[in-house]
């Protein structure tokens, strides 16, 4: 999405941002030559979209999963802050991405090499039910042949019908994955939880062998490789604007884990990527100071 985002005085700076890409584009950025990251959507031919493509192509990402609609263009979100607090206006009722998952083929072509796949509840909530359907096969395909899958499900209730939608659909989508990275406000307000205890509980329930988590300033809860521990969250000062926080967090501990780098040490990562997501305006941090994460690191520790 076209994101404008407040610099002050009144006055906004165009970027481009969203949560998978926001996610996605960190781990671009902290990975390097350790792997290769692309990005899965749909855009129009009009020049905003084609300065999104050129962006991606001068930051090394893949854009070969990005197709074309030619009457459509990309969404658009605006960020007000309340102190450091956001909240957000969006116009993407005719966003092109809403088509991502329509033609079953070309998602499938899309995603056939990838050896990990992030998703969202806000990929999912403006996807058609038909297209949902699509993607989740589209998933299966891909975990029978190995890439893990993981998931964020990330509620926007302003993107779904009603609680009843919501609750229908996000376990079809766990039950096809790996990895989930909820936050814990998200899961309380929309499925009751009275602590992040309870929330592992239920992901569990569907299958999800690793699960971390997010609690604002609160510890992360960890399940993974058959043990459950709490992972402390470090105080971070001059914090600017928390938008973004939790795609960063993901954007670590997805990169770490893509390495092999064990899930505990991952959250530290995830911990850090979105400490530094909120000392700056914006939902992404400046490239020069996107925090690397590589094997090396962990093999001289």
């Amino acid at each position: 999405m076209i994101e404008m985002a407040p610099v002050g005085d009144g006055l906004y700076r165009r970027g481009f941002a969203g949560d998978t890409f926001n996610t996605a584009w960190h781990m671009a950025m902290a990975l390097g030559d350790a792997a290769r990251v692309g990005f899965v959507t749909r855009v129009g031919h009009d020049n905003l979209s084609e300065a999104f493509i050129s962006e991606l192509h001068t930051d090394g990402l893949d854009t070969a999963g990005i197709g074309r609609d030619d009457d459509r263009s990309m969404g658009l979100y605006l960020i007000e802050l309340d102190g450091v607090e956001r909240s957000f206006s969006y116009w993407r009722n005719e966003a092109a991405a809403r088509r991502l998952a329509d033609d079953p083929v070309s998602l499938s072509a899309s995603i056939r090499q990838a050896d990990q796949i992030h998703l969202s509840g806000i990929t999912v909530a403006i996807l058609s039910p038909k297209a949902r359907a699509n993607l989740i096969d589209a998933l299966g395909i891909a975990r029978s042949r190995g890439a893990v899958v993981s998931f964020d499900p990330n509620i926007r209730p302003a993107l779904w019908s009603s609680v009843d939608e919501i609750r229908s659909t996000i376990p079809d989508f766990l039950h096809v994955t790996d990895i989930a990275l909820p936050s814990f406000d998200d899961e309380s307000a929309h499925w009751g939880d009275a602590t992040p205890g309870a929330t592992l509980d239920r992901f569990r329930s569907y299958g999800v062998a690793e699960v971390a988590i997010k609690n604002g300033n609160g510890p992360v809860l960890l399940c993974a490789q058959g043990q459950t521990s709490e992972i402390q969250t470090p105080c971070v000062a001059d914090i600017r604007d928390t938008t973004g926080a939790g795609d960063a967090f993901n954007a670590g501990f997805l990169a770490a884990r893509l390495l092999d780098i064990d899930p505990a040490t991952a959250v530290a990562h995830g911990q850090k990527m979105a400490a530094t997501t909120i000392c700056h305006f914006g939902a992404r941090i400046p490239k020069n100071s996107v925090p690397s994460i590589s094997p090396v690191q962990h093999a001289r520790s």
